[in-house]
Order: structure tokens, then C-alpha cells, then sequence
């Protein structure tokens, strides 16, 4: 699920480059192990980037329910 929004006030903290600004794309990941993660790109480009402390963990992910939660719980932060 890509969401697509203007940084908040501040920006957007990644691991890789920094704070990021302006029109985004954010999309979470979850990996095998159930940790949900969120990543960030300049809306349209090719590179993402991993936002710094945006992690929940879930106990199985392949709990469908669970990991839409964790998703959504990790894009409202950003929510403007």
C-alpha cells in the first residue's frame, strides 16, 4: 500500500540520507520475521529509503489483520 503525502513540518527522518521534504511516497514492508517497516521516496523517483524508527513488530505476519494495523498505525504518524 503506497500512500502518497507532503512531508510534515520537520521532514521525514531516514536511515540513508537524512531528513527528506516535500511530495513523498511512503509504503511499510513487512519482513518474514513480522517486522513491519516503513520506507519513504521522493514521490515519482526510483530510490527508497528506510524511516528512521518506524518499526512495530507483529506476532505472525501472515496475519493479514495484524499487519494492515501495524501498517496503518505506522503511516498515521505521518498523517498530516
Amino acid at each position: 500500500m503506497v500512500t502518497n503525502m507532503t512531508a510534515p513540518p520537520g521532514g521525514v527522518m531516514t536511515d540513508e540520507v537524512g531528513t527528506i521534504t516535500g511530495d513523498l511516497s511512503m509504503e511499510p514492508r513487512v519482513g518474514p520475521d513480522g517486522q513491519v517497516t516503513l520506507r519513504v521516496q521522493y514521490r515519482g523517483a526510483d530510490e527508497w529509503y528506510t524511516v528512521t524508527g518506524a518499526g512495530v513488530k507483529v506476532p505472525d505476519p501472515a496475519d493479514d489483520e495484524a499487519v494492515e494495523r501495524a501498517e496503518r498505525q505506522l503511516l498515521d504518524r505521518f498523517a498530516g
